[in-house]
């Protein structure tokens, strides 16, 4: 699926779409160059499951952490500074019961991270943002089929698939 993600109110209608869709666990990659929105996305879809006060970019801690209202956490991860994947074993990561996994520049984390069920990746299109999502098994694949999805709104525009 492709939208065309005019300014951020349309990133955070993604986000709210998503985040109204997503399974009981999830694991997102978010995919994109320097300043394509993907900590935006991250920050609005945290709000969007009742996340109160500051949301922090991970840019710095690699890792943020953030209690969910209906149970369980989130983890949001920015690997942009890890120089090897060995690197996330000190991160805790594996006593994580995260419901949600966000996980900015997983390529940098390659082999180290569990596998993505949605992967978006996002790129500069104008004043505005181009978002792909694609599943990464079936969970995805019905994550993708959600109603949510299927009827965004009017803030996102579905582009044809090239």
């Amino acid at each position: 699926m492709r939208l065309h993600l005019a300014d951020e109110a349309a990133t955070g209608a993604l986000a709210r779409a998503l985040a109204a869709s997503a399974p009981a666990a999830a694991v997102v990659y978010l995919h994109g160059d320097l300043g394509a929105g993907k900590s935006t996305l991250a920050r609005a879809w945290l709000r969007a499951l009742g996340v109160a006060g500051t949301v922090r970019s991970p840019t710095y801690t690699l890792v943020e952490r953030y209690p969910l209202a209906g149970g369980g956490e989130a983890v949001h991860l920015d690997l942009y500074r890890i120089g090897d994947p060995g690197e996330l074993e000190f991160l805790g990561l594996d006593e994580a019961r995260a419901a949600l996994w966000l996980v900015e520049w997983p390529e940098r984390g390659a082999g180290a991270l569990p596998a993505p069920d949605l992967s978006v990746e996002l790129a500069i299109a104008g004043p505005g943002r181009d978002a792909r999502l694609l599943p990464g098994g079936q969970r995805g694949a019905a994550w993708l089929r959600a109603p949510a999805l299927a009827d965004p709104g009017s803030e996102l525009r579905v582009l044809p698939e090239p």
